[in-house]
């Protein structure tokens, strides 16, 4: 039987509380509860500063008597409480922890097990690359963050599709179709490229092309707006795309074949990312049809309207934004014609409760449009959708340009963080035992688990920076050291099974105190950390969760020796909390997507 959780335990004795000493009646599940910040003594706080609005007193006030009622109510789970300014901070008593290592022990599994989804069923889409180039360390962030939270949402109980659109068509796709077809036709083959890399060198191409044929307009007295309307090159590209929505075979057939290419190459990089095989792929070059059905079905309703050029609006004025074109005067559809028609589709097809779309926060305002246009539309789909907006990695000397081709390849630096692991490991000097393959194996599964780590652990919203000399450190803030403390564990249990010892089970000494204590607080967390990356769509709560227990870890090998414990029950009690913490690290690192190895 799983023991009480503590969050809720503390929420209904608080709102007991309030409702005995003040007359306040509410929910319990409004108080905020959570745990305290590394930086004040505690282990959980109840944020008291909501509770102003009801004019119960000042914050210390309600502190003060709110603390001690509850030291009164829990006398067996709380030891003290602490107010800094509106928050207050609870100390738990050693028993408490002790009853939850008494149910963890006896069921390791179910102390990793938390049911929040109650089979609601979920569909999360990302990457959504552009067939024009190959992958890069944009969208790496792109796929961990949908891959994680795949796995956390999973872990919770959720039903989970994974989704791709493949953005396949626009005028995007037809500059590297038309610069392919100006310069030879290579193939893959001839080139020696991936199919994914040969688009992309021809985009680039394209962008050099056209940039040579805008300076010399610009030095004939136009300006650069007047210069580039008028350059041939742009002039026949746009032309290109009239001709594929036409569905001109001249232009069809080479853009399928390029994009069969591409196709090709994703997959090769998805497969050495690690990433299971998405459950449905979805295509733009298959939806933007339904999507212009779906505009004159609005335009009928009176949800869009046509200007006199014969292009297609919606006007969102009075939700603050603006005007927004989803039909192109020419018929030619943009980018929110097929999102219309992608949206009904994934409804249709799965019967979705939520659907997460895991796009960078520059497209914040046309997801805004986007759930707007569906909500106007009368769709009963558009409350479950969910923008899960981040930032953009950004590279120490500055921001990534594709079309200037200063991008970070995906497969390049999946080689240069293998290779900078197999360097790392090299110096360590513990690898000797294993044999070639292993040892390639490991390299990857390193540099494989550096780079998701360093991507993850900060939170999405926020811009990063990444500089892959900070992302391998076996002894700082990095997914090796996490890998490296679970191989550390597996080593200890193997030395002690090798010895002979089979830990038999044994009660948890109380009091528990320092590191043994330190462990078991960071071992029981585990439920409300991933409790809070399901609320928050966060998987940096796990990978910071994933290093605190690491960490706690660490201390407890330095300070509790295992196999040379004073008695035969520490000794079994020390191991048995090893292989407790090799389960949660191993578990957790599976969450990011990021291997557990047992030797390094």
């Amino acid at each position: 039987m799983r023991p009480i959780r503590l969050i809720p335990l503390l929420q209904q004795a608080s709102a007991q509380a309030l409702a005995d000493r003040y007359g306040l009646t509410l929910d319990p599940a409004t108080l905020v509860v959570q745990r305290t910040s590394r930086d004040h003594t505690g282990d959980y706080t109840l944020v008291l500063f909501p509770l102003m609005k009801h004019r119960l007193g000042s914050p210390e006030a309600i502190g003060q008597t709110l603390g001690q009622d509850l030291l009164d109510r829990l006398p067996d789970t709380l030891a003290a409480f602490d107010l800094v300014k509106g928050f207050l901070n609870l100390t738990l008593t050693p028993a408490a922890w002790c009853r939850w290592l008494h149910f963890a022990l006896a069921e390791p599994e179910a102390a990793l097990r938390l049911d929040l989804g109650s089979g609601q069923k979920v569909m999360l889409e990302f990457p959504s690359p552009n067939t024009n180039k190959p992958l890069h360390l944009g969208h790496l962030r792109n796929l961990f963050l949908g891959d994680s939270l795949t796995r956390i949402l999973t872990a919770a109980g959720f039903t989970t599709i994974r989704a791709n659109l493949y953005n396949d068509k626009g005028i995007h796709i037809c500059k590297s179709l038309l610069a392919w077809q100006r310069e030879g036709c290579q193939t893959p083959e001839q080139s020696g490229l991936k199919g994914d890399h040969l688009a992309g060198k021809y985009y680039v191409r394209f962008d050099q092309l056209l940039r040579e044929q805008i300076e010399q307009l610009k030095a004939q007295g136009l300006d650069e707006e007047q210069a580039k309307a008028q350059a041939p090159l742009q002039q026949e590209v746009q032309e290109l795309y009239r001709r594929w929505e036409a569905g001109d075979p001249a232009v069809v057939e080479p853009w399928r074949q390029m994009n069969t290419w591409v196709y090709a190459g994703f997959e090769q990089t998805f497969r050495r990312l690690g990433l299971p095989p998405f459950d449905v792929n979805y295509y733009e070059s298959e939806t933007y049809l339904r999507g212009r059905e779906i505009v004159e079905e609005g335009l009928a309703q009176g949800v869009f309207f046509r200007k006199p050029d014969g292009s297609v609006w919606i006007d969102l004025s009075d939700e603050k934004l603006d005007e927004k074109l989803v039909l192109r005067s020419d018929g030619t559809s943009v980018y929110i014609t097929q999102d219309l028609a992608t949206a009904e589709l994934k409804y249709q097809q799965f019967g979705i409760d939520r659907s997460i779309y895991v796009i960078g926060n520059e497209q914040d305002y046309h997801m805004k449009v986007l759930i707007a246009t569906l909500k106007r539309l009368g769709k009963p789909y558009a409350e479950g959708m969910y923008h899960l907006s981040y930032g953009m990695v950004d590279l120490p000397t500055g921001r990534m340009k594709s079309r200037e081709g200063t991008v970070v390849d995906a497969d390049d630096l999946l080689d240069e963080m293998t290779a900078t692991a197999a360097a790392a490991t090299a110096e360590l000097g513990k690898t000797e035992s294993l044999d070639a393959q292993s040892l390639e194996s490991l390299h990857h599964s390193l540099g494989l688990g550096a780079l998701k780590y360093f991507l993850l652990k900060v939170d999405p919203a926020r811009r990063m920076v990444f500089n892959p000399e900070d992302s391998i450190d076996f002894k700082g803030h990095t997914g090796t050291f996490i890998q490296y403390t679970h191989a550390r564990t597996a080593a200890l249990l193997r030395k002690a099974d090798e010895q002979g010892y089979r830990p038999q089970p044994v009660a948890a000494p109380e009091p528990l105190a320092g590191a043994e204590l330190d462990l078991v607080r960071q071992l029981y967390h585990w439920p409300d950390a991933l409790a809070e990356a399901v609320r928050d769509y966060s998987p940096a709560v796990v990978a910071n969760y994933a290093y605190d227990l690491a960490r706690a870890y660490s201390r407890f090998y330095t300070e509790a020796p295992v196999l040379k414990a004073d008695t035969v029950a520490q000794r079994d009690f020390r191991l048995l909390l090893t292989a407790l913490t090799r389960q949660h690290l191993a578990t957790v690192l599976g969450l990011l997507g990021i291997e557990a190895p047992d030797r390094m």
